[in-house]
């Protein structure tokens, strides 16, 4: 083997390719499912102890994977919810895994079975190999989707699992090397569940390229193989805490027939093959789609069963081939047989069987052309660095990846119901967003996301809020074990004056999540504007149990505190509203206002003004500016205070009050 000095250039090139390759995408903003698993998760806002990160709520990617959540807690300790850490650590781990896989194939190279072809250059072949996988723009979606780091991550406990094998089989003491092996073999199964095909694979790297048959692989590692095996009895009490089912997104108790989902996986793996050999066009979400019978498949079953039977073949008169086969079906196997409701087919879960495929072309292109292939293969690597750099720019606002996903899958509801969200978010594009959401409905009736979401921009349309109560309501018939949407419906009874509705869904809301402070707020306020304000305090103040720093609450409990009398209490509130959300206008205003009322002018003056520049059509924190500038007797400064909110507000019969009030008295 080759000292370390020799192959660190090669391992400084993989890092510094990926790179170049991918840091523009430090900058991309959370999106899809990565806001639960970031910003909404509140298990990862203490590092220490690590037991708390170790426990990731239900209903998010990194549910019951608590090695991927505790890295999203290392994350929150670095930077907060600021996304840059986030997509550092997955470029880290994608780096690091691209110098894995150089080091498994080089090695893997200088093995006696295939020495005698590919010794003489089995680094730079092994460099080009791991360029091409690194570099490759099918990667994108694990490397720069924050979430998708699961599959990353996983993917480097994988190869590590490997390498630590292969290491031991060259050592004169492999028992370090084993233990290392069945240590990140056991970090993979608590990070993804496609790990549990690990063991098989490291069993027959050994039998290929190593061992020479299972007999010899069993007789002299029966210890490294009990250990790997052992690693499945954590990954199924993990699986068996989701129910074997991850809350019902994956398994054979779906919304569909696991007939009908594994003949989709002809077309899929079909797609992944093309994919790897000319990535365009890529998809960040394919939904949920199903074909509806066996001739939908035809063409892709012939491709996808001629790679099987030819990688069955080889596994017996070529097992160095057929170990790339089984590598590619091997691990595509967990989410190819065990249904996946939210995603019948993703790009992420190439990520490490494209190595089998890279692998295999730039083996063929060196038995062909020798060394003068790879010169042309480090110019594809070249290439496909390029088309990823292009490929995240795509990532860098919902509405471009959305777009492009629109236009790519038009028949896919999620994307038309995500584009809608991404359009409701730019002023002026809300009759767009009602469009994409009735296109998300029209493809898919009974879509609850669409129904919430179009319920949701219709509330803010005069005239329309039965509408959207419609909408809401069948949102929540759909998906009745929804907090969120039970959250949604009592939010637009509370708009409608419909308080023990409101009241029934918001109580539904956290009797199904009981750590949903939103809606203990949310039910806290109306509580207390019903006049129940004892109620209202106490939902609001559990609310700030479940999440210390949630503004919104500080404020509304600030508010409450202020008109029970409880002053110095209410200014905490506030205080600590604007800690926790420093933009926060409303709160800045109320504090302001409570401040000029106990004789604080100057600072409250400030505090008011403050809330303008924050939001300057705040109609509130120009009433209280001319109220704090009467006070100080500046009544000139007043009176244009309450023009400006007549001009936002045309005919409002208080500032009109006032303005008669002023002039008549002075």
């Amino acid at each position: 083997m080759r000292s370390p000095a020799k192959t660190a250039p090669a391992v400084i090139l993989i890092a510094a390719a990926a790179i170049a390759a991918y840091h523009n995408c430090l900058s991309v903003p959370f999106v899809f499912d990565d806001g639960p698993a970031t910003e909404g998760n509140a298990s990862i806002r203490e590092l220490w102890p690590p037991w708390g990160a170790l426990l990731p709520p239900a209903g998010t990617t990194v549910s019951d994977r608590p090695i991927a959540n505790f890295t999203l807690a290392i994350n929150y300790a670095l930077s907060g919810t600021d996304v840059w850490s986030y997509h550092a650590i997955n470029l880290l781990t994608h780096v690091l895994s691209g110098a894995i896989l150089f080091g498994i194939v080089r090695r893997t190279l200088l093995r006696p079975v295939l020495s005698a072809r590919f010794g003489r250059d089995s680094l730079p072949l092994a460099l080009v190999i791991a360029l091409l996988w690194t570099l490759h723009p099918l990667q994108t979606e694990a490397v720069t989707y924050a979430v998708q780091r699961v599959e990353s991550l996983m993917g480097l406990f994988y190869l590590l699992t490997l390498y630590c094998f292969i290491r031991s089989a060259e050592s004169a003491r492999p028992l370090l090397w084993q233990v290392c092996s069945v240590a990140v073999c056991l970090l993979g199964m608590a990070t993804k569940e496609v790990m549990v095909t690990a063991p098989f694979l490291v069993l027959l790297y050994d039998r290929t390229f190593v061992a020479g048959s299972f007999r010899n692989v069993w007789l002299e590692r029966r210890g490294l193989y009990s250990g790997l095996a052992a690693t499945w009895l954590p990954l199924a009490l993990l699986m068996a805490g989701t129910g074997w089912s991850r809350q019902g997104s994956a398994g054979f108790t779906g919304a569909f027939a696991p007939e009908s989902y594994w003949l989709t996986q002809f077309e899929a793996i079909a797609r992944y093959l093309s994919l790897s050999v000319w990535p365009h066009p890529l998809v960040f979400d394919y939904g949920p789609f199903l074909v509806h019978g066996p001739g939908e498949v035809v063409p892709y079953a012939l491709v996808v069963v001629a790679f099987a039977a030819l990688t069955l073949t080889a596994l017996w008169k070529r097992p160095a081939l057929g170990f790339l086969g089984a590598w590619f079906f091997a691990i595509l196997a967990p989410t190819s047989v065990i249904p996946v409701a939210t995603q019948t087919m993703a790009e992420h879960r190439m990520y490490l069987p494209l190595a089998a495929v890279v692998s295999l072309i730039a083996a063929g292109a060196y038995i062909i052309a020798g060394r003068r292939s790879l010169v042309p293969l480090g110019v594809l690597a070249c290439g496909l660095g390029v088309l990823t750099f292009e490929r995240n720019e795509t990532y860098h606002s919902d509405l471009s990846l959305w777009s492009d996903t629109v236009s790519k899958r038009p028949n896919n509801a999620r994307a038309h119901c995500s584009l809608g969200q991404a359009l409701a978010s730019i002023p002026g594009k809300l009759s767009q967003a009602i469009s994409e959401y009735e296109a998300a409905l029209r493809i898919h009736p009974n879509y609850a996301d669409a129904h919430t979401d179009l319920g949701i921009a219709l509330e803010g349309i005069p005239g329309r809020l039965n509408e959207a109560i419609q909408h809401l309501e069948e949102a929540a018939r759909i998906r009745p074990d929804s907090a969120q949407t039970h959250n949604n419906l009592g939010a637009a009874l509370a708009q409608a004056d419909q308080i023990p509705g409101a009241s029934r869904e918001y109580e539904a809301a956290v009797r199904l999540k009981p750590d949903f402070y939103e809606a203990y707020a949310n039910l806290g306020v109306l509580l207390y504007g019903a006049g129940r304000t004892a109620d209202g305090m106490q939902k609001l103040e559990t609310a700030l149990r479940i999440r210390p720093d949630y503004a919104r609450a500080h404020f509304y409990l600030g508010n409450a505190m202020v008109q029970s009398g409880r002053v110095p209490e209410g200014i905490r509130h506030y205080e600590g509203a604007l800690r926790d959300e420093p933009d926060f206008a409303e709160a800045s205003n109320n504090f302001g206002a409570i401040l000029c009322r106990i004789g604080r002018n100057k600072e409250g003056l400030e505090r008011i003004e403050a809330a303008i520049r924050m939001q300057p059509n705040l109609v509130q924190a120009h009433f209280s500016r001319a109220a704090a500038l009467m006070q100080a007797g500046r009544k000139d400064e007043a009176v244009a205070e309450y023009e400006k909110v007549l001009q936002l507000r045309p005919n409002d019969p208080s500032a009109l009050r006032m303005l008669e009030l002023i002039r008549t008295v002075h």
